[in-house]
């Protein structure tokens, strides 16, 4: 197995392949155009990060509105962790001011009436004001502008060195 980049790149004997590669969507996320206001899908139990892929099963009925909606649009919704797990129906005051923009890669719906998405998140925000609470929570929102670390040889030099440790401490783990 060879390391390039922080990324993993699997070989042939390697035991496991990567589900989705990353830096695959690096050129759609310079060219994502997020409008102003998302539709809002909060999380309990969970934060998204940019550049991650998770399943997530919507359950409460403002949230698959709200993800159906942004479907037939432009795929494009804002997810925000929940302050308390244990808060069936939030309210905007129960939600975390910063989040991610996420695209909606798939939904699925469930034989049992449930929905399914699968979302990568590509952006992230903060939340200026909710505008909508019904018929699911709307917000207007500020990207966070990221800043291009330019090529640096120490911190490649550190980087190495990290997953030469972690490549010795898999190997020798016993499971």
């Amino acid at each position: 197995m060879t390391w390039n980049n922080m990324a993993l790149k699997a070989e042939e004997d390697a035991e496991f392949l990567p589900i989705i590669p990353l830096n695959e969507n690096d050129a759609d996320d310079a060219a994502l155009v997020v409008p102003d206001t998302l539709p809002l899908l909060p999380l309990r139990n969970t934060v998204l990060f940019p550049g991650v892929v998770i399943p997530i099963t919507v359950g409460r009925d403002k949230s698959i509105k709200a993800v159906n909606e942004a479907y037939k649009a432009d795929k494009l919704v804002g997810v925000l962790a929940q302050k308390d797990v244990n808060i069936e129906d939030p309210q905007p005051t129960d939600l975390c001011s910063i989040g991610t923009v996420a695209k909606i890669i798939k939904l699925i719906k469930m034989p049992d009436g449930g929905t399914t998405v699968i979302i990568q998140g590509k952006k992230k925000f903060s939340v200026e004001a909710i505008v909508a609470t019904e018929p699911y929570f709307t917000a207007r929102v500020t990207l966070h502008t990221e800043d291009i670390v330019k090529d640096d040889s120490e911190f490649d030099a550190q980087v190495s060195s990290i997953k030469d440790l972690a490549t010795q401490i898999i190997q020798l783990s016993p499971n």
